[in-house]
């Protein structure tokens, strides 16, 4: 049985947890807290601690905190050269303070502590600083995901990066639809079978080949329209975005 240890109680901390527990190959020893409610369920079987000197003995330290405070967490731990992992996907392997060995556990995927996720699902992306280190790495990952990739620190900001327009860009387009439905009563429900289809292509085809729309089809009298319909911050975000799929279109 593998022993991991987590550092952190945010929302990759959460999930991290509840994919633990369902493991039959790891073992979830300890979990550090700075407070006592965590806002999330912690099995009986994990020792609850809020003082990193009392970190036990484990296979692998995972700190699942914000970037701003991993280097500080990692060059407080009480030990040296053990196998210690952030999750981060921005922060480079070196974020990890030199007295251990440096790791990355990264799951990519948006993650609230109120919505379940099937883990197995999950891409972890992978990254050692030695590589004996890697297989023990390997063996975690696959331990809670199907998905595993060996990734390095530049790739996993790429990663990043386009995750943040895959995700958190498209999750404001929908603040914004939101937005202009309520302004004029309509119930934002009636787009979400278009939403779930949108995001259905993307299985089956590529997203240059799924892109519809009147800028696509560069239908000017529609995009004036609309243009016209907008106030001003979101008329320039309709524009900014129209000339991005016009001028991609013309790459193509």
């Amino acid at each position: 049985m593998i022993n991991v240890s987590i550092i952190g109680s945010g929302n990759v901390a959460a999930h991290l947890v509840a994919a633990f527990d369902k493991s039959d190959s790891v073992s979830l020893k300890q979990l550090f807290s700075r407070s006592k409610e965590v806002g999330f369920a912690i099995p009986e079987n994990v020792e609850q601690i809020h003082d990193l000197e009392e970190l036990a003995e484990a296979d692998l330290y995972i700190i699942a905190v914000t970037d701003s405070t991993i280097e500080t967490i990692s060059a407080a731990l009480p030990f040296k050269n053990r196998l210690v992992a952030h999750t981060s996907g921005t922060m480079p392997l070196d974020a990890i303070h030199e007295n251990n060995r440096k790791a990355v556990f990264y799951p990519l995927q948006t993650f609230s502590k109120s919505k379940a996720v099937d883990f197995g699902e999950v891409p972890v992306c992978l990254e050692s600083q030695f590589a004996a280190d890697y297989q023990l790495l390997e063996r975690i990952g696959r331990a809670i995901s199907d998905k595993v990739y060996a990734i390095n620190s530049d790739q996993r900001k790429a990663i990043h990066v386009a995750a943040v327009f895959a995700n958190n860009f498209t999750n404001h387009m929908y603040q914004i639809a939101n937005e202009i439905c309520s302004e004029n009563q309509v119930p934002f429900d009636i787009l979400k079978p278009l939403i779930a289809e949108t995001a259905a292509k993307i299985n089956t085809l590529s997203p240059g080949d799924a892109q519809t729309g009147p800028a696509k089809r560069h239908d000017f009298k529609t995009v004036a329209a609309h243009l016209a319909f907008l106030s001003d911050e979101k008329r320039s975000i309709y524009k900014l975005l129209t000339e991005s799929i016009q001028q991609h279109g013309k790459e193509l």
